[in-house]
């Protein structure tokens, strides 16, 4: 007599070695996943940079004698929608209006991933990441 009628199904030892590579796959998915949130931060800084650079050139020709405004909220929703803020600390991002000896400006911002730009003559402090006209 053979028996067929045998319990089919999976082992205790079989479920838990699945359980474990799919939470080892899952950290190796976050983990990516983290780096690609860092890069996507950085790249938001910079086209947000980018639009107020815009915004400057604009109110720069706008003005009768020509000059930069002394803040960012000088720019208003005229020359910009809405004033753009770091997308990881929600602050605004750093400015600097220089008078001496050509109206000039600075903008700036700290990357996570980008490597600090060099030297570009700016006065603005704490920023990896400068932009001048």
């Amino acid at each position: 007599m053979h028996r067929n009628n045998l319990a089919r199904g999976f082992t205790l030892i079989e479920l838990l070695v699945v359980i474990a590579i799919i939470g080892l796959l899952s950290s190796v998915v976050l983990a990516s996943l983290n780096g690609a949130r860092v890069k996507a931060r950085d790249a938001r800084r910079l086209a947000d940079l980018k639009q107020l650079q815009v915004a400057m050139e604009l109110y720069y020709g706008s003005q009768t004698i020509p000059a930069y405004p002394q803040s960012l909220a000088a720019l208003g929703t005229t020359y910009i929608p809405a004033q753009p803020v770091d997308p990881a600390t929600g602050v605004a991002y750093f400015y600097a209006a220089q008078a001496a000896p050509a109206q000039t400006y600075c903008l700036g911002a700290n990357m996570e991933n980008t490597p600090p730009s060099g030297s570009s003559g700016c006065t603005v402090t704490g920023a990896d990441f400068k932009v001048s006209p």
